[in-house]
């Protein structure tokens, strides 16, 4: 039987809060005793879940900076994550003031591994100077570079290939440490409970192993019990087919700039800084297979 958390007197702000990292964020850091106020944009089903489990749930807006002030007060530490759309550098502007204006003593901000100001990739390029406008504030911030998400596979532009036994992406030979959602969300309430010697520091978040998408295409088959073929294909096909499924432009744009990043090895490397943050093994690609096989199998199989 496991042990309860004491509560402790720590206030957390959690935005995103019913998105991929925002929900397991809140999950994990009220296990770890925190106090949580999630910010949502809109009272429904998905906030109501995180109102049941213990979370303060408040309305408010990364680009209405008078919502986030709000949303603020009596905060000691507050997780930012925007998601791959317009905004980024607005958000984290009205963020840093607000954080300044607030006395928040920790920002954690999740960037992407391949945030650099020379992308093709908008977001990318956003995400790096998101990273310089947090540094230049003087708040005190971490900065998480977390590789691919495992949770990419069951995107609507990538899901039904895989029902269909194809992965299908434009990674030529270039590897990466795949990475869940819930494993960040471990590592963010982590840091959000406890910084000391972290600030001003930039993290990796990595899953447990580096591989190519060859590789991570036979994880799958043998946790789906099918065969699953990588189908690799040019940045410029790929780019159209997102296009023709109605994909946000936003979207295909840094998709395309960004795997250009990934075959040039921009998303290479592997770390252990989720078990050395939070004490217990990312899970391999593998394991989210598995978790996730009815959906990745599809309503047939």
């Amino acid at each position: 039987m496991n042990t309860p958390i004491p509560a402790t007197d720590k206030a957390v702000l959690i935005t995103g809060a019913t998105g991929d990292t925002g929900r397991a964020a809140v999950r994990e850091s009220i296990a770890l005793g925190l106090k949580v106020r999630a910010m949502v944009h809109r009272l429904d089903e998905r906030s109501q879940v995180l109102e049941d489990i213990g979370a303060q749930v408040v309305v408010g807006d990364l680009l209405e900076i008078n919502t986030i002030r709000t949303a603020m007060a009596g905060i000691d530490a507050a997780y930012l994550v925007w998601p791959v759309q317009p905004g980024l550098i607005h958000a984290t502007a009205n963020f840093a003031q607000a954080a300044k204006e607030s006395g928040v003593q920790t920002v954690i901000n999740l960037s992407q591994r391949s945030a650099d100001r020379n992308s093709t990739s908008d977001s990318c390029r956003d995400s790096f100077i998101a990273e310089e406008i947090l540094n230049w504030s003087g708040v005190p911030v971490i900065h998480l570079r977390p590789t691919y998400f495992l949770e990419w596979l069951l995107y609507p532009w990538q899901l039904p290939y895989l029902q269909q036994g194809i992965l299908r992406m434009p990674a030529g030979r270039g590897t990466h440490s795949p990475i869940a959602a819930a494993d960040q969300g471990r590592a963010i309430a982590a840091l959000l409970k406890d910084p000391a010697g972290r600030i001003g520091t930039t993290i990796p978040l990595s899953g447990p192993v580096e591989m190519n998408h060859e590789q991570m295409a036979a994880e799958l088959s043998e946790a789906l019990g099918r065969k699953i073929v990588f189908q690799d294909l040019p940045v410029d096909e790929y780019v159209d087919s997102l296009n023709e499924m109605g994909v946000p432009p936003y979207i295909v744009q840094h998709l395309g700039g960004a795997m250009v990043d990934y075959q040039n090895g921009h998303m290479s490397g592997a770390d252990d800084n989720v078990e050395l943050l939070t004490g217990r093994k990312p899970m391999t690609v593998g394991e989210f297979a598995r978790a996730h096989a009815d959906l990745l199998n599809g309503p047939t199989r």
